[in-house]
């Protein structure tokens, strides 16, 4: 038991998740040259970083990367802050007509991913978007669901999944925490 929660993914597990993940894109999408993997800030953007990482080791082929903030396109930002906080986008490839891995850490609501999807219309219309999550923990709101995903798990509504990275100076872990009011 982590001193803030229960640890559901340790960094090994973390580690082999990631991997299971690449396995499954290059399975599914045959010729990966053409596809372009974005990360949603903050941890997905970390995430994406090892999914891109695993799949250029593997398949020997450089895909293009960015990075996506949809802090303004959620329909939620004014509830979370009057001022909200920002983040870069970055995506430094043309999305017309491109295949894109968007990259989270958790799904639950599907909110962040629809948000996601209007801000990278912004840049172009895709001509695919798959979607890759370390946890999915059920609780949809919308009608999406994730084509790779590294655990699948039930959490009560006064649950919360947080997921750590070394990235951001601790250990790899996914911890399941009593929800604070």
């Amino acid at each position: 038991m982590n001193a803030t929660g229960r640890v559901i993914m340790t960094a090994q597990e973390m580690e082999m998740a990631i991997q299971r993940i690449v396995l499954q894109i290059l399975e599914r999408n045959g010729d990966v040259s053409s596809l372009c993997i974005v990360g949603i800030h903050t941890c997905g953007v970390d995430l994406a970083r090892r999914i891109h990482t695993g799949v250029k080791e593997r398949a020997g082929v450089e895909l293009a990367y960015g990075s996506l903030d949809i802090t303004l396109h959620r329909d939620d930002w004014s509830l979370h802050s009057r001022n909200p906080i920002v983040r870069t986008t970055d995506i430094p490839f043309v999305v017309e007509d491109s295949r894109i891995i968007l990259v989270d850490d958790v799904l639950f609501t599907g909110r962040t991913i629809r948000a996601a999807m209007d801000a990278l219309v912004d840049y172009g219309r895709p001509q695919s978007i798959q979607l890759a999550v370390l946890v999915d923990r059920g609780g949809r709101e919308l009608p999406i669901q994730a084509e790779y995903v590294g655990l699948e798990t039930t959490v009560r509504s006064d649950e919360h999944i947080q997921v750590l990275l070394s990235e951001h100076g601790g250990d790899d872990e996914v911890v399941l925490q009593k929800q604070t009011s």
